[in-house]
C-alpha cells in the first residue's frame, strides 16, 4: 500500500512550492487544540495557527458543536434573492465589533477575493458617481492576494513576476516612519496629482507576507487624512490582522481615521472553512442604489455566506470576546514581551519587533525567501516539533489564542536552539 506521501505526489499540486526541489508533503492526519499530529503520530506546536487561521484552536469543541447543528438545518442556499438566519445574525454581531462607520457586510470566499470585491467596489463607486478614476494607490511590498486586482495592489515581486503587465493602474509609496514620513506624503500627493486615484488599500500597522513589516498608528493615520480629503476610498486589508492578533480586535482600532471598506478572512472562521467578508460604509453601499440595474455590484460567489460557515464565524466571535480568550491573548503578548527582552540583543540577530500576538525577529545572515537555507531553518523547527515558516531570514511567531505556556515556551526554546546552531 502506498504511503500518503506517495499518493499525494500523484496528483496534488501544492501552493508557494517548487515541485522539482521539494516534492514531498507532509501528512497531517489531525490536529487537536495548538498541536498537529502526523501519520505517525509526531505531534507539532502550530505555531503560526495554520496561516493564522485556527486562533481558537484546532477542532474546537465549542465551535463544532454550532457546527453540527447548522449541519443539520440548513447546508446550502444560493445568497442571490434568499437569504437566512447566520448570515443575518452574522451580520449583526459584525457590525457590533467593526469600526463604528462600518454599515453594510459582503460576503466571498477567502482573503484575496475579499480584496478583490474591496477594490472593485472602490472603482465602481467612483464609476457610479460619473467620475473616471482608474488608479490604486499600495504600499511598497504590500501583499493582498493572488487574484488579479489583488495581486495588482500587492508589491511582492516574488508571487507576481509573470502577471505585471496585465496589472491594473497601482502607484505604490513606502509606509511611514518618522523619517520618510514627509516624503511619503509628498509621494502621494504628487500622485494625487497627476493620477486619477480612486482608492488607498493597505494592510494596518502590519503587513504580514512582507516580514511582518510593522509601522505606527500616527502615521498612517495622516495618509488616511489626506485620502479622506481627496475622497480617495480607503481599503484596510484585516485579512491577516483582523480578530484580535494585533491586541484589539481590528488594526484599525488603534488608528483615529476609520476606513471606508474593510477585508477580511482567515480567523473570521477560525480555520474551519473557507469564508470572506468585506465591509463597508453606508456612503459606499448608497453609490449603488439606483433605478439602473448597471449601477448595482454585479460580484457573486457561488458560497456566498454560506450558511455553515457563518455559523464558524458567529461561534468565533463569542470566543473571541470571552474572558478566556481575552486574558490569554495577554498572556501571549507578554510571554512574547519577555522572551524579546532575553534575545533581541543575540549576535545572530538583527532586530526584532511586536505587535500583540505577533513576534517576529530577523536573523543576520543572508538568504533568500525560498532558498536552500530557508528550508533548513524550516527543517529544524519541524525536527524539534514546531510548525513555523520563516519569511526568508524572518522567523515569526502567531500563535493559536490557546497555546498553552509550556507549548509557547518550547517555541521560544527552539528558536534559541537555531540561534545557537547557526
Amino acid at each position: 500500500m502506498q504511503s500518503l506521501k506517495e499518493r499525494d505526489k500523484k496528483h496534488l499540486w501544492h501552493p508557494l512550492t517548487q515541485h522539482k526541489i521539494h516534492p514531498e508533503a507532509l501528512p497531517i492526519i489531525k490536529a487537536k487544540g495548538a498541536l498537529l499530529y502526523d501519520e505517525n503520530e509526531n505531534t507539532y506546536i502550530d505555531g503560526i495557527a495554520s496561516w493564522y487561521t485556527a486562533m481558537y484552536g484546532h477542532c474546537n469543541d465549542y465551535i463544532l458543536e454550532k457546527v453540527q447543528h447548522q449541519m443539520q438545518q440548513l447546508d446550502q442556499i444560493v445568497f442571490a434573492s434568499f437569504t437566512h438566519e447566520p448570515a443575518i445574525k452574522l451580520s449583526e454581531e459584525l457590525i457590533k465589533i467593526l469600526p463604528d462607520n462600518q454599515e453594510k457586510i459582503f460576503f466571498s470566499d477567502n482573503g484575496s477575493t475579499a480584496n478583490e470585491v474591496g477594490i472593485k467596489m472602490a472603482l465602481q463607486y467612483h464609476f457610479n458617481r460619473g467620475e473616471k478614476r482608474n488608479t490604486i494607490v499600495a504600499f511598497e511590498n504590500g501583499f493582498h492576494g493572488d487574484t488579479f486586482g489583488a495581486m495588482s495592489a500587492s508589491g511582492l515581486s516574488v508571487y507576481n513576476g509573470p502577471f505585471e503587465d496585465f496589472f491594473i493602474n497601482v502607484k505604490r509609496i513606502p509606509t511611514p516612519n518618522s523619517e520618510n514620513i514627509d516624503s511619503v506624503i509628498k509621494e502621494l500627493q504628487e500622485c494625487i496629482t497627476t493620477h486619477q486615484v480612486a482608492a488607498f488599500i493597505y494592510e494596518p500597522l502590519v503587513q504580514g507576507a512582507n516580514t511582518m513589516h510593522m509601522f505606527e498608528a500616527k502615521y498612517l493615520n495622516q495618509i488616511l487624512d489626506i485620502c479622506k480629503d481627496n475622497t480617495i476610498i480607503t481599503i484596510a486589508d484585516e485579512v491577516m490582522t483582523g480578530f484580535g492578533k494585533t491586541g484589539k480586535t481590528f488594526a484599525s482600532d488603534y488608528i483615529e481615521t476609520k476606513p471606508d471598506i474593510i477585508s477580511m478572512s482567515k480567523a473570521l472562521t477560525a480555520g474551519f472553512v473557507p469564508m470572506a467578508i468585506t465591509s463597508c460604509t453606508q456612503q459606499i453601499y448608497d453609490a449603488f442604489l439606483d433605478d439602473s440595474v448597471g449601477k448595482a455590484f454585479f460580484h457573486a460567489h457561488t458560497y456566498s455566506a454560506n450558511p455553515i460557515a457563518c455559523s464558524v464565524a458567529l461561534a468565533a466571535i463569542e470566543l473571541l470576546q470571552s474572558e478566556e480568550i481575552q486574558n490569554n491573548i495577554h498572556r501571549i503578548t507578554r510571554s512574547h514581551k519577555d522572551f524579546d527582552a532575553k534575545i533581541k540583543n543575540h549576535p545572530k540577530i538583527k532586530r526584532t519587533r511586536q505587535t500583540g500576538v505577533i513576534y517576529a525577529l530577523d536573523l543576520d545572515i543572508e538568504m533568500d525567501r525560498y532558498g536552500k537555507k530557508r528550508y533548513e531553518i524550516f527543517d529544524h523547527f519541524m525536527k524539534n516539533g514546531v510548525a513555523l515558516r520563516p519569511l526568508g531570514s524572518t522567523v515569526y511567531i502567531l500563535p493559536p489564542y490557546v497555546i498553552t505556556q509550556e507549548q509557547l515556551q518550547k517555541v521560544y526554546d527552539t528558536i534559541v536552539e537555531l540561534l545557537e546552531n547557526l
